[in-house]
């Protein structure tokens, strides 16, 4: 049981960059934009709040700086993508290699492979839900975690009322499906747009809090390791749909989870089980285009 236990534990643990990404890029999605740049945004909140935390000593100001900088990287996709009317995937593509780039830079500057916290370890983020984290196998498997893995469950319910239950929902989703009727009906489809994508950068901001300074405190270049583009896999398996997303986001967590948990008893070819969640990934894309087109055909479409 300590196994499953620690899978479950994992499943989480893993599944929350993920997740915060996915709810980020639901709403360009519905508005239309494809944001490939989660990976970049993602990479740069972990980056920004490890440097700034390690260069201050506050982690306050890490976590507000990682949100800032994602915040201008969002408004400069918007800016090229969306005023500009430039192709979104090269602009997106551009800005996850740019990250990727100065990151590197900065860390040769500093004569370092890495950027470790020596004031706080990853202990000091956990919280033990009080009642819950004394129930067998349960308080196990849900207490433990860091503040942002509580908000990014919590995000979901928040995401999904926003999306269909508020007007700036309803009208970025009206801006995405049909423009010319969204200007018809006197609405700013670039306001939504940038909107869109200004909330995803939130996200990814948050994403990259939560794997570099929550859980390691510590930064290597290229850490977020395609978790960005796995979202976007969620995204589009999910349609969009918030709850739908959110279980397909939580299905690669647990593809990361058994990989690392089957890796501890692989020895010499534990790095076999590193594929694993990329081959789920590439399964149930496939599977899920599949369904799509048999029921594309179904309809006549």
């Amino acid at each position: 049981m300590d196994f499953i236990g620690g899978i479950l534990y994992d499943c989480l643990y893993h599944a929350v960059p993920i997740l915060l990404c996915v709810l980020g890029g639901i709403f360009a999605y519905k508005a239309n934009v494809l944001n490939i740049a989660l990976e970049g945004m993602m990479l740069a909140g972990a980056f920004v709040s490890v440097l700034v935390s390690f260069q201050t000593g506050s982690i306050v100001l890490g976590y507000l700086s990682a949100i800032l900088i994602c915040m201008v990287i969002g408004l400069i996709f918007a800016f090229f993508g969306v005023t500009c009317k430039g192709n979104v995937i090269v602009i997106g593509l551009a800005i996850n290699m740019s990250i990727t780039a100065i990151a590197g830079f900065v860390l040769q500057l500093m004569n370092s492979a890495n950027i470790k916290l020596d004031f706080t370890n990853a202990a000091d983020f956990k919280i033990d839900l009080p009642f819950i984290k004394n129930i067998p196998l349960i308080g196990d498997i849900l207490s433990g975690h860091t503040v942002i893995t509580y908000i990014s469950f919590l995000a979901v319910i928040v995401i999904w009322f926003l999306m269909y239950r508020t007007k700036f929902g309803v009208y970025v989703r009206v801006v995405g499906e049909n423009e010319d009727s969204a200007k018809s009906l006197g609405l700013n489809t670039n306001k939504y747009r940038y909107l869109a994508i200004l909330l995803g950068a939130f996200f990814c901001s948050l994403a990259g809090i939560n794997l570099a300074l929550e859980r390691m405190t510590i930064f290597t270049n290229n850490m977020t390791a395609g978790r960005g583009f796995i979202a976007i896999a969620a995204i589009y398996c999910g349609r969009g749909d918030p709850l739908s997303c959110s279980i397909y986001a939580i299905v690669f967590g647990l593809a990361r989870a058994l990989s690392v948990n089957l890796s501890l008893y692989a020895g010499a070819a534990a790095a076999v089980f590193d594929v694993i969640p990329y081959v789920v990934m590439s399964v149930v894309l496939t599977v899920v285009s599949m369904v799509k087109y048999r029921n594309r055909k179904v309809r006549g479409i």
